[in-house]
């Protein structure tokens, strides 16, 4: 299962680069997540799991590639998630201008069916995407 959003931010790949890299930009992608580890170029974020009957958290790793684009992925240690992977990837596009993209893939454990897990991931990838929105002053 595969969802992507961009959106256009009238600054350029510079200035959205410096603002990805401060942990503040991390911890707004999900209610409650706090950077835990940082080392380099990788992040790791946890944040309360949403999930009724749960006392483990939510973690992801983030990493920043070379060309400053993001890379991430979830530490799937429960129940609904075999994998789920995604980047945030910044593209210029004219002048002071770059279009952000945002992609979430991810499969789910033999018990679970997609369809089920489908709405709510959406619904994640509209909260990242929002959050980045403002995040980057995107408007």
């Amino acid at each position: 299962m595969r969802v992507a959003k961009e959106f256009f931010v009238e600054r350029d790949r510079g200035e959205i680069l410096s603002l990805l890299d401060e942990d503040v930009t991390f911890e707004s992608l999900f209610p409650g997540m706090r950077v835990t580890k940082r080392d380099g170029p990788r992040r790791e974020i946890v944040a309360p799991n949403p999930a009724p009957g749960t006392d483990h958290p939510v973690r992801f790793r983030f990493e920043t590639l070379p060309d400053g684009n993001l890379r991430f992925d979830k530490i799937c240690d429960g129940n609904i998630w075999r994998s789920l992977a995604g980047g945030i990837e910044l593209e210029p596009s004219g002048h002071a201008r770059t279009r952000v993209k945002l992609r979430l893939e991810g499969k789910t454990r033999s018990l679970v069916p997609e369809l089920a897990i489908r709405l709510p991931m959406r619904e994640q990838v509209d909260q990242m995407t929002e959050s980045l929105r403002v995040r980057l002053g995107a408007g």
